[in-house]
């Protein structure tokens, strides 16, 4: 057949907005592919909520394809084991209780197994505001495109509503401090965002996961956006933790749906 250039433009266009059309409204919108959220995605999707997740830069993954310095690889305690084993990532023991796996291959099966159970994954879209209504909830966000961020010229964003917020931005918690700054009095958990600490792998592997909760109505955090917002140490290139945060989240946001 012979191929038309207008006519696949037409297809990437008509394709990309019937998809960007049908989650302007949506259950859960997450915020940072990383992945914490990517988990998160694909336990949201699997309990049929309608789930979104937006990511600033071109590719999804945050932290994890650089492994340890630019070593592709990362480590998994044994307790997250599971999860690799679920999306069929494939690893070893290389100590006793340290399981390595390829830090490539985990972004590519993490993503794929978002998508396969129905989430939409956006990427080169930042948040750069919230939705809220009565009692200053979160009901959505406000998003623009990346490139316009970077170029800093100014371009009126477009909204999506969603009963749910997870913010999985990293060590920015860009979400939480969107709304620290501008709704006066918000105080996001317990006494606002605190910065995360040095490194300490064993003790934030452990308090990610304890600090992964929602921190204001209608916005919960996962990974190390629960660090930053908590004040967790930052662990390195072991991701466990990140894993069972986006499990729990996803956890957290099911059960409120269901009340």
């Amino acid at each position: 057949m012979s191929l038309d250039e207008v006519m696949v433009t037409k297809a990437i266009v008509e394709g990309y907005l019937e998809s960007f059309l049908e989650n302007t409204e949506v259950e859960a919108a997450l915020v940072g592919a990383g992945p914490a959220n990517l988990v998160a995605a694909k336990c949201l999707a699997e309990a049929n909520i309608k789930t979104v997740l937006f990511e600033k830069r071109l590719s999804v993954g945050g932290g994890l394809w650089g492994g340890g310095m630019m070593f592709p690889r990362i480590v998994v305690q044994q307790a997250a084991t599971r999860i690799l084993e679920e999306y069929g990532i494939r690893y070893h023991e290389h100590f006793k209780g340290y399981y390595v796996a390829n830090s490539i291959e985990t972004v590519a099966k993490l993503t794929a197994g978002a998508i396969d159970a129905g989430a939409q994954i956006v990427n080169l879209v930042t948040v750069e505001d919230v939705m809220i209504r009565e009692q200053d909830r979160v009901v959505g966000l406000v998003i623009n495109w990346t490139a316009a961020e970077m170029a800093q010229i100014h371009v009126d964003p477009l909204c999506i509503r969603a009963r749910y917020v997870i913010d999985g931005t990293g060590h920015e918690a860009s979400v939480c401090r969107v709304v620290a700054r501008k709704i006066p009095g918000a105080i996001i958990g317990i006494d606002g965002v605190k910065g995360e600490k040095p490194m300490w792998a064993e003790v934030g592997e452990r308090t990610v996961v304890e600090m992964t909760q929602e921190v204001y109505p209608g916005l919960v955090v996962a990974g190390m956006a629960a660090a930053a917002v908590c004040g967790g140490p930052r662990m390195g290139p072991i991701f466990g933790g990140m894993l069972l945060s986006g499990e729990k989240a996803a956890r957290i946001v099911i059960g409120n749906l269901k009340k």
